[in-house]
């Protein structure tokens, strides 16, 4: 029985109701309503877990995230985490996270990954790990590519927290799983999943209804859409 994830499914809600959110779901039809699966995203805030799981609402399913350890050990997020069967990433102790979420996902859960392991402050796709790919093989399960494009104008790395702030388009889209035949290397389908993860943000991007208010908002668009979001590069540095 799930006593922590609904309410907190509800509470999330009712405050993107309250900021009066105008969220977008593409491709939701692209969950498995039923089974494993692992859901590969982009990365460009601190809230992007509450969007993807939102995007999983469609189909029923309640996404369980691996997320660094320290948000277990917090003494407010822990008890959520751990109630909400969210799965710690312990760096130091990487096989065991990985035994939990294939497991997790041999039991017909829906796993949450970010392979960019950490912000893309350039809001492009950085190089991925190839751990969604692996965990996605080894389990025998889809791995399904989705985006969320917004969250970084609430809260960010590098730039001031706005949970308050009202009217943010949010648009998320959910690609097709990825094939993944016999004989092809974690590395090779890797590369496949940040083309497809590439491909969905730029259309997701390219259809955000809000232009920034001037110069100094700029700073939500990457440098190729006319932002001043740092290069690639720059932001890998």
């Amino acid at each position: 029985m799930e006593l922590v994830y609904p309410p907190v499914v509800a509470t999330a809600k009712a405050w993107f109701r309250a900021l009066d959110m105008k969220i977008q779901i593409d491709g939701a039809e692209n969950i498995p309503s039923e089974g494993g699966a692992v859901l590969a995203s982009n990365h460009v805030s601190y809230l992007d877990f509450i969007f993807c799981g939102l995007g999983a609402q469609p189909a029923k399913r309640l996404v369980r995230f691996m997320a660094k350890k320290s948000v277990f050990d917090h003494k407010i997020s822990g008890p959520l985490m751990r109630g909400m069967r969210h799965i710690p990433v312990d760096r130091d102790a990487g096989a065991a996270s990985f035994r939990e979420a294939t497991q997790a996902l041999k039991d017909g859960e829906v796993v949450g990954v970010f392979p960019e392991a950490t912000i893309s402050e350039s809001f492009t796709v950085k190089e991925l790990k190839s751990g969604a790919v692996r965990l996605a093989r080894t389990a025998k399960v889809p791995l399904v590519p989705m985006v969320v494009w917004g969250p970084q104008r609430l809260w960010t790395k590098g730039h001031k927290k706005e949970l308050g702030k009202r009217h943010v388009p949010i648009i998320i889209k959910i690609g097709e799983a990825i094939e993944m035949p016999k004989g092809v290397s974690p590395d090779a389908l890797t590369a496949t999943l940040k083309e497809r993860l590439s491909a969905l943000l730029d259309a997701a991007q390219r259809a955000y209804p809000d232009k920034p208010s001037g110069p100094e908002d700029r700073w939500w668009l990457p440098a190729h859409l006319g932002g001043t979001a740092p290069l690639p590069e720059a932001a890998a540095v």
